[in-house]
């Protein structure tokens, strides 16, 4: 286990995954140019071009890792063949420093968060369950029930669907 924080990597997790949300039910790219760069030094990273590429490639193998797409796991592994962690001990007991070339640092630390978050807290980062969204949310219900990435929007949407379709089912029934 990682003794890092997971405030500020849990934060960086999140905003990875959803960096690619789905407007007008197209998927759009918000780690491109200039915000991109402010992105990656908002967490820490350069901006460079080769780390903005390593943040897409882990960002795209996080979301199917999360959604158990055939093959992530696989892709996960190779994505961080090259990641080490390197025990530092002291009275204190022990830290864990992360060993990776620069451009894959910010991407290898996301990584790292999922694998606490999976750890500390199974089936609790999601895919929202609507099929016109592309965000993740942390699924803080009781229950671990919930479903969309908001209630407002997402939740709602998906609730009046199913009620058309009822209603359309229910109609169509009478009419025969």
């Amino acid at each position: 286990m990682v003794s890092q924080s997971a405030g500020p990597d849990e934060d960086l997790l999140l905003a990875l995954l959803n960096s690619a949300p789905a407007v007008g039910g197209r998927i759009t790219e918000e780690l491109h140019a200039r915000a991109a760069g402010e992105f990656a030094v908002r967490f820490g990273g350069t901006g460079s071009d080769a780390e903005l590429q390593q943040l897409r490639l882990m960002r795209q193998v996080l979301q199917d890792v999360i959604r158990a797409a055939e093959g992530a796991t696989e892709r996960l592994t190779e994505l961080l063949s090259d990641i080490s962690l390197v025990p530092e001990p002291s009275p204190a007991g022990i830290q864990w420093r992360l060993e990776a070339d620069p451009p894959k640092r910010l991407a290898a630390r996301a990584a790292l968060a999922w694998a606490r978050f999976a750890e500390s807290t199974p089936g609790r980062l999601k895919a929202c369950a609507n099929s016109d969204c592309n965000l993740f949310f942390i699924d803080r219900s009781r229950p671990g029930t919930g479903r969309w990435c908001s209630m407002t929007t997402c939740g709602n949407r998906m609730k009046a669907r199913a009620h058309a379709s009822r209603q359309r089912t229910s109609r169509a029934t009478d009419a025969h």
